[in-house]
């Protein structure tokens, strides 16, 4: 149930190939923050119209916050269905950012109201916990517009998170990186030593 996009060198609609097999409710899901060192890993699930058209609707790391801001609502409105979920930094400690990451792909698949035929997940694993019908799409957010919308409510939601969580951690500035590994946050877990939201089972941590 795996498809291997890494030969295709042209952009091409993907989901209209399923729709074409029969397929009507496609359920795009994507994860944001799985490469920070601190905060949770969102994950959000999409179901768009089958005959539903957007060229603003782009991977979430290819647009500005505002028009992430813009588009998080937009999705909202024209989706038939949409969830986002998360998985908590103590899952992550605990089992790992794959495993974690996972747990909240499938946390927002089971959290739609409208159970979707086909699921298409962004990367080259499926979730094994999830025993419907879902196929790995490798650079997914380029190829199915449902994993780009689910790309950007994901990113939006989990930034809105950091920024409400720097108002507990003030001197981390969480707003600023939203829990990545830069430079300034590097050096703030220097001065200061890593908070309760830090996945203090990273290397570098140790």
């Amino acid at each position: 149930m795996e498809i291997n996009l890494f030969k295709i060198k042209e952009k091409i609609d993907l989901e209209k190939t399923f729709y074409s097999q029969g397929y009507v409710l496609i359920a795009g899901v994507d994860e944001a923050g799985r490469g920070a060192i601190a905060g949770p890993v969102f994950a959000s699930a999409v179901i768009l119209p089958p005959d539903f058209k957007s060229s603003k609707i782009k991977d979430s790391k290819l647009l500005s916050p505002k028009k992430r801001e813009r588009l998080f609502q937009f999705i909202q409105e024209v989706a038939i269905d949409y969830s986002i979920a998360y998985a908590e930094v103590e899952e992550i400690n605990k089992k790992g950012i794959s495993k974690a990451t996972f747990k909240a792909m499938q946390r927002a698949l089971e959290n739609l109201k409208i159970k979707p035929q086909l699921v298409l997940i962004d990367g080259p694993q499926i979730i094994s916990g999830y025993k419907n019908l879902q196929k790995a799409i490798v650079d997914g957010d380029n190829f199915c517009l449902s994993i780009s919308a689910a790309s950007i409510l994901a990113k939006v939601a989990r930034d809105k998170y950091m920024e409400k969580i720097s108002e507990l951690y003030p001197q981390y500035e969480f707003w600023r990186h939203k829990g990545y590994a830069t430079k300034f946050h590097l050096e703030i877990i220097k001065k200061f030593g890593p908070c309760p939201i830090h996945r203090i089972y990273y290397k570098c941590f140790k």
